[in-house]
């Protein structure tokens, strides 16, 4: 890509990173699962119960990677052939990954350590709403509007990125404070971290876009 500048290289290396962080965990567990040898820490969910697990993790997994490229105005403006085929399937995965997180989370069993009320009820708003966004965004780009289909998408990757900010956080604590959060801690970190990531879309939103399109 010859029309792609060192600055979109640099911003897209680093969604990639981030992006890699909360699933290298999880990619080690699929090739368990596959009949690898078992890297991490046994999950007796995972064992159970797989599909809904490896199905959340390589969609998860290919809607924040391929996604990063869409963010790309190079990519955008020179490659829109490629930027339609990459947003049916980050669409599709973005579902599936959503969709899989919300029976995930209500049908699995956790303890109160590793997910409270707070924390379940919402896992449930934030996976219902990002199918949502994404079936709005799908809607907008057919009636060519495509500051709305941006905006939705956007806020749809926020919530989909927000595993990496989890995890970037709680790498963080860990090394500060030395010990896991649990419980109602563990519930608030996670929670506020998908609010920084919907809090850093909406700047964008209003930066990027037009007043008239953040109510689209």
């Amino acid at each position: 890509m010859k029309t792609v500048g060192r600055r979109e290289w640099a911003l897209l290396a680093i969604i990639l990173v981030y992006s890699f962080l909360p699933t290298f965990g999880g990619l080690l567990r699929v090739i368990e699962l596959g009949g690898g040898p078992a890297i991490v820490p046994e999950n007796p969910r995972a064992l159970a119960d797989p599909l809904p697990i490896v199905l959340h993790i390589l969609s998860s997994f290919l809607f924040c990677t391929v996604g990063a490229l869409q963010f790309l105005p190079s990519v955008r403006r020179h490659y829109p052939a490629m930027h339609r085929a990459a947003g049916r399937m980050i669409a599709a995965a973005g579902c599936v990954s959503a969709l899989t997180g919300f029976w995930m989370t209500h049908f699995f069993a956790f303890s109160d350590e590793l997910q409270g009320f707070l924390l379940y009820w919402t896992r449930i708003v934030l996976s219902l709403w990002m199918v949502g966004l994404i079936a709005w965004a799908v809607i907008a780009i057919r009636s060519r509007n495509v500051l709305g289909h941006s905006a939705a998408m956007l806020r749809a990757y926020a919530i989909g990125q927000g595993a990496s900010t989890q995890t970037v956080l709680g790498i963080g604590w860990v090394v500060v404070v030395g010990t896991e959060p649990l419980g109602l801690l563990r519930d608030g970190m996670m929670v506020f971290s998908w609010g920084l990531n919907l809090l850093i879309a909406e700047l964008l939103i209003r930066t990027m876009f037009a007043p008239r399109t953040l109510l689209a």
